[in-house]
């Protein structure tokens, strides 16, 4: 199935029920006074997150969503009943946004996470609410108020901790069959993967991490050129960035100005990104004699003045590439082991401890 990331809907919540103006009539009793009822709240349109849904695609066919008005109030002191709510399932990763306001509304990044993009209108008062002393008989009543109406921009990015960046034929989608189970399609031309594709890195009990294989991307990415900006987005989420450059590529092109580029696209698309954890992996090491892939690689590592780890592989021949997942999976152990020894150091009652899941004793 196509990998659809984005989508725009209409929702709509329901408008409360009108209040009543009516009167108790029964026999011997000819001053029964007001007995209008309220009318219903609106039902309201929620998002709820599911890992069971992996793309936004119902969402090119369903596009409008409405939430069911309340009932009127009616006489004899009966009140309307409450529209019922509307719930649209999203993937895990959702990101909403108002599309007249570009304002973040919400993300939901787990399992069952809700969240309310549309309020139901209030029921109207009946006329018991404006009996007084003063007046006996009261004709008024209001109507209900409109449920919030919005137009909305769902976007989804991929939950994954790394994420693989690189040229179109850098050997990414090779990479990620070598070390995960994922099998997505390898060519020996660009551009081959259209979608991008998840893979889980298993290294033992409880030591695993999810890999994302972003679209190769090209000068202008940032721009909308190639595939551009709209797999960009997938690597905001990710913890680590491996940057895959072919060592020996076929056009005589430079892998160092290969590097650069991409840094500069990811400068112009989120200035963030470049200060996220990055590690060089040069890959296609089988593609060079074997006294010569040492030497080479090096003089890239220099040109480059790169000082975070790199790792000389061959993605193809599986060379090196368990060395990395190793190596990843140990960063995020220390990273883990960082933050519990940060809450450690906190007092039960820190205020920067709000939010985070308490152990219990």
């Amino acid at each position: 199935m196509k990998f659809v990331d984005e989508a725009i809907i209409k929702v709509q919540a329901g408008d409360g029920g009108n209040g009543c103006a009516s009167f108790r009539r029964e026999k011997f009793i000819p001053f029964g006074g007001p007995n209008g009822g309220d009318g219903g709240s609106g039902g309201s349109v929620w998002l709820v997150a599911d890992e069971g849904i992996n793309t936004l695609v119902d969402f090119r066919h369903q596009r409008s969503y409405k939430a069911e008005r309340g009932e009127n109030g009616r006489g004899s002191d009966m009140y309307g009943k409450g529209g019922e709510d509307t719930t649209i399932r999203v993937p895990v990763g959702t990101m909403i946004t108002n599309v007249d306001t570009d304002e973040t509304i919400g993300d939901l990044t787990a399992h069952g996470q809700r969240l309310l993009v549309a309020q139901g209108g209030k029921g109207g008062l009946g006329n018991i609410h404006f009996k007084s002393s003063v007046n006996r008989a009261p004709r008024q009543f209001t109507n209900g108020t409109p449920g919030e109406s919005r137009e909305l921009k769902l976007e989804l990015r991929l939950l994954a901790d790394v994420g693989l960046l690189g040229f179109p034929n850098a050997g990414k989608s090779t990479f990620i069959r070598a070390v995960s189970a994922a099998t997505p399609r390898v060519a020996d031309y660009p551009f081959t993967t259209l979608h991008p594709n998840l893979g889980v890195v298993s290294l033992g009990t409880d030591q695993s991490f999810v890999i994302a294989d972003i679209p190769g991307l090209i000068e202008g990415a940032a721009d909308g050129a190639g595939l551009g900006i709209q797999f960009l987005r997938h690597v905001s989420r990710t913890s680590l960035l491996l940057h895959l450059v072919d060592i020996a590529p076929v056009d005589d092109t430079d892998p160092v100005e290969q590097v650069r580029t991409i840094e500069h696209e990811l400068a112009k698309f989120n200035p963030e990104l470049l200060e996220r954890p990055r590690w060089l992996v040069l890959n296609k090491s089988d593609a060079l004699p074997e006294d010569e892939r040492q030497r080479v690689a090096a003089d890239i590592v220099r040109r480059l003045d790169w000082k975070a780890p790199w790792f000389l592989v061959s993605a193809l021949a599986r060379d090196n590439t368990m060395a990395v997942c190793q190596q990843v999976q140990r960063f995020f152990e220390a990273q883990r082991a960082e933050r519990a020894e940060q809450r450690a150091d906190l007092a039960p009652g820190d205020v920067r401890l709000r939010g985070e899941p308490q152990e219990r004793s």
